[in-house]
């Protein structure tokens, strides 16, 4: 049987899919956990194969903070369950080793199939997120390989309006430090301004 924990700001999901699975043969939903210190703690006694977390998670900063639990913990599968749209996050999370990405107004057939085929060695891929990933195509990848992970993020905090001060403290990160992944941002990109960096953004449909 398939070890479950629940980490999640909203103990109230923990007990919707507890009861979700209250008689199943495949799952046991055993324990919940409402912050990243709590669940690294867990994770060190114990062997959980599957985490559904929330990017949101008390603790957890950015994208970074999940990859540092992906390496940590190999022998634990990580999905994602979260209202942060899956244009957002969800390829990021998918290319670092997150096993799947379900935002939470997705119905219970679609958790319980993203539920199973991770189960079954896959990787989970919503058909919104599937068609994301095809509509951005060459854009993409091309994004992909100009920019690093923390840059993209970077780029997504100030494509919705953050100062540097906001992202700065969103990443856990010196100020200083907001301003020269800027930099780097209009370097590779080949602009000058903040303006031309939020449009360009946008065209990745990044906001």
């Amino acid at each position: 049987m398939i070890k479950v924990c629940v980490a999640d700001n909203n103990p109230m999901i923990f007990q919707g899919i507890k009861s979700f699975y209250k008689d199943s043969v495949d799952f046991d939903v055993i324990d919940y956990i409402g912050s990243l210190d709590d669940l690294n703690e867990l994770l060190e006694k114990k062997i959980i194969d599957l985490v559904i977390f929330d990017i949101e998670l008390n603790g957890l900063k950015s994208i970074r903070d999940v990859k540092i639990l992906i390496n940590d913990f190999p022998n634990s599968n990580f999905f994602i369950y979260s209202n942060i749209s899956e244009s957002l996050y969800a390829l990021n999370a998918l290319r670092i080793g997150v096993r799947g990405y379900l935002e939470k107004n997705r119905t219970l057939r679609e958790f319980e199939t993203a539920l199973k085929s991770i189960a079954l060695g896959n990787i989970f891929m919503s058909a919104e997120a599937k068609k994301h990933e095809k509509n951005l195509g060459k854009n993409n990848t091309q994004l992909h390989k100009k920019l690093s992970a923390r840059e993209i993020e970077v780029l997504k905090y100030l494509a919705n309006g953050k100062k540097n001060k906001e992202i700065a403290l969103t990443l856990d990160l010196d100020e200083k430090t907001i301003s020269t992944y800027k930099l780097r941002l209009l370097h590779k990109l080949q602009l000058t301004n903040l303006i031309d960096l939020i449009y360009k953004a946008k065209t990745f449909e990044l906001v």
